[in-house]
């Protein structure tokens, strides 16, 4: 007798195009075991907006996120040393006690800054596509790159070059003017316009004294990617 083959109908595999269908703008912040998190070790920060909110570079929009910051002041396991505020992405450098600190105070800020945006716009919905970004800080050459990335931020993507701020030597939708790590500290003044963001003194050594190593930061460095 001769043996028949049998032919088995498979399903699924790997194949183009299979999968859930990506419904976002761009691919979410994946979920990757991240690194331990400590006191003395800062960490960098970053959120982007959806397109919906616009430009985040405005007074109204400075005011709402201010408003959010404030309220971070009370917590005791977590502080905001650094912020910088760009057109639809937000930057913040960081201390935290513990992982489930920073995540627990980062949805505390993206929670309320995302009432007080849509309260200003008239909208409801998410303001915040996806998880934050997170890159832990471990060396001093780290530290002072974090630094100058996010207080010079605005020159990376030419904020900077925009007619109404020229005549800027810091940015002001940001914490830079409260720095004191400028190599050109003494050549401007405070605006009287400025309203601060509320940040804290850095505790950890690393932002407090060990960047310096490296040298201060000029208020002319435009960073290269982080």
């Amino acid at each position: 007798m001769r043996q028949v083959e049998m032919k088995f109908r498979t399903w699924g595999g790997k194949r183009r195009g299979a999968g859930r269908p990506q419904v976002k703008e761009r691919k979410s912040e994946p979920h990757r075991t991240r690194t331990p998190i400590k006191w003395n070790k800062p960490v960098h920060v970053s959120l982007r907006v959806v397109k919906d909110v616009g430009r985040l570079r405005r007074m109204d929009r400075y005011a709402a996120v201010r408003g959010s910051l404030v309220l971070m002041l009370a917590r005791t396991d977590f502080r905001v040393i650094h912020v910088s505020i760009q057109s639809n992405h937000i930057h913040l450098l960081v201390e935290a006690a513990s992982a489930t600190a920073l995540a627990r105070s980062m949805q505390a800020f993206q929670i309320s800054a995302a009432r007080k945006l849509n309260a200003q716009l008239g909208r409801t919905g998410t303001v915040f596509p996806d998880r934050y970004h997170s890159t832990v800080i471990t060396s001093r050459r780290g530290a002072r790159n974090a630094l100058a990335y996010v207080l010079n931020n605005w020159r990376r993507h030419r904020e900077d070059l925009m007619m109404d701020v020229e005549h800027w030597l810091v940015d002001k939708f940001s914490s830079a003017i409260q720095f004191d790590g400028w190599a050109e500290h003494d050549r401007w003044s405070v605006p009287d316009d400025y309203e601060p963001l509320p940040v804290t003194r850095p505790e950890s050594w690393l932002l407090r004294t060990g960047w310096k190593i490296h040298g201060l930061i000029s208020i002319h460095e435009r960073p290269a990617r982080a």
